[in-house]
């Protein structure tokens, strides 16, 4: 009997009984939707975290008040970064672009009896090319109104909607801690990142936030949150963050622990890829093992069927077909059922990563990789566990197999 034939009499009986067929598929089925699945959204978990990182800003550099072990701690940070520091930062490093000194507080703004509890930004003109913010209506501040503590706005869209709702928010007046400031311009949407909404925002001049709405706090200058730098360019963050690190440790008189941290958007990005990378790969491993329960319960399904059938074996045997030919048709009838386990448990993980796509952020995709992987593992599990109860199919006597039947 040749591998056709025996291709014909494995498919014959493998649909003489569906029910069987399709439950010994069945972990088949899940093992491969769940790899697909679990490695298509995890990979676009890295995707959608790339473009929340985009969206900060390209070449971004972030320099925070505190040293790194007290960050880790969780325990308050003094504010060690000034706006002298900003100021050096621009003026003496080749290798900065622009940057971008912030001062956030959470503050009650109020519209007539409308009351949101906002982010307030103080900040300079360059936070919109350093954070990649652009305007959708009216204009941001200039360096003008910076220098004359000008009570000017800028509100973010979800910020405008609450308090106007569909009214035009341009020239009307919002009150940030009793003082009332003149929205003058309106941010384009943006999205949250990190669970902080940067659409729920209001940006106004550092200077006027420090003494009108803050009020100063160092006698060393005005205190500041959060320095956002850019680079140059994409090669020169590295000498960026090595430049400022040395000036702000010249500036600050430090001879031991730094009194800041300087995290890179490239830095940040790679930590959250490895974590998310990481947990894809343990995730796939888990459901990797659906594929070793289906595989198992093929073998368990296929010794079953020898003994059922029993009476067949020996009756082939009597008529003239050897081991060879009984050992053939169980392994392709094992491999048969795996391979068409693993073809529909793609097709379900693919249309689950597709759900997924439609119903949330992630731009899920189906790995090729992965589907490859699937497909030779499945069918690797076939081949596996459908020799042993090939081999004792093979190895019956006609006459005791007859005898039994």
């Amino acid at each position: 009997m040749n591998i056709l034939e025996s291709f014909k009499m494995a498919t014959t009986t493998l649909l003489a009984n569906k029910l069987r067929s399709s439950l010994t598929m069945l972990g088949i089925i899940i093992g491969n939707a769940s790899v697909i699945a679990m490695i298509g959204i995890g990979e676009g978990a890295q995707k959608f975290a790339n473009k929340q990182f985009e969206a900060l800003g390209p070449n971004t550099l972030f320099i925070v008040p505190g040293s790194p072990e007290g960050k880790n701690t969780g325990i308050f940070t003094p504010k060690t970064l000034v706006i002298a520091d900003a100021e050096a930062i621009a003026k003496q490093l080749s290798t900065v672009q622009n940057v971008a000194p912030d001062i956030t507080n959470k503050i009650i703004i109020n519209y007539r009896n409308q009351n949101s509890n906002s982010s307030v930004i103080g900040t300079t003109p360059a936070y919109l090319s350093v954070r990649n913010f652009k305007i959708a209506r009216g204009r941001f501040f200039q360096e003008l109104d910076i220098k004359r503590n000008q009570t000017v706005a800028i509100l973010g869209p979800d910020l405008a909607k609450k308090l106007f709702g569909s009214q035009n928010p341009i020239g009307q007046q919002v009150r940030i801690q009793n003082v009332a400031f003149k929205v003058i311009g309106l941010t384009v949407a943006k999205g949250s990142f990190l669970g902080d909404n940067n659409d729920d925002l209001v940006f106004i001049p550092i200077t006027t936030m420090s003494s009108r709405v803050i009020g100063r706090t160092s006698p060393y200058g005005i205190e500041l949150s959060l320095i956002s730098v850019s680079a140059k360019n994409q090669n020169s963050i590295r000498a960026a963050e090595f430049q400022i690190k040395n000036l702000l440790r010249l500036r600050h008189k430090i001879i031991q622990d730094d009194d800041f941290s300087i995290e890179s958007q490239q830095n940040i990005l790679e930590i959250i890829n490895t974590i998310s990378g990481a947990l894809t790969m343990m995730l796939a491993a888990i459901a990797g093992i659906s594929l070793l329960v289906g595989g198992i319960g093929i073998m368990n399904i296929m010794l079953v069927s020898v003994t059922e059938r029993t009476q067949e074996i020996g009756l082939r045997k009597a008529i003239g077909a050897n081991q060879k030919d009984i050992l053939l048709q169980f392994i392709i009838e094992a491999v048969l059922l795996s391979v068409a386990g693993g073809v529909i448990g793609i097709v379900v993980g693919g249309s689950a990563i597709v759900v997924v796509g439609i119903f949330t952020p992630l731009n899920a995709g189906v790995s090729p990789i992965a589907v490859l992987v699937a497909a030779s593992v499945s069918g690797g599990i076939g081949l596996f566990f459908g020799v042993v109860p090939a081999r004792r199919a093979a190895q019956l006597d006609p006459i005791v197999a007859l005898k039994s039947a």
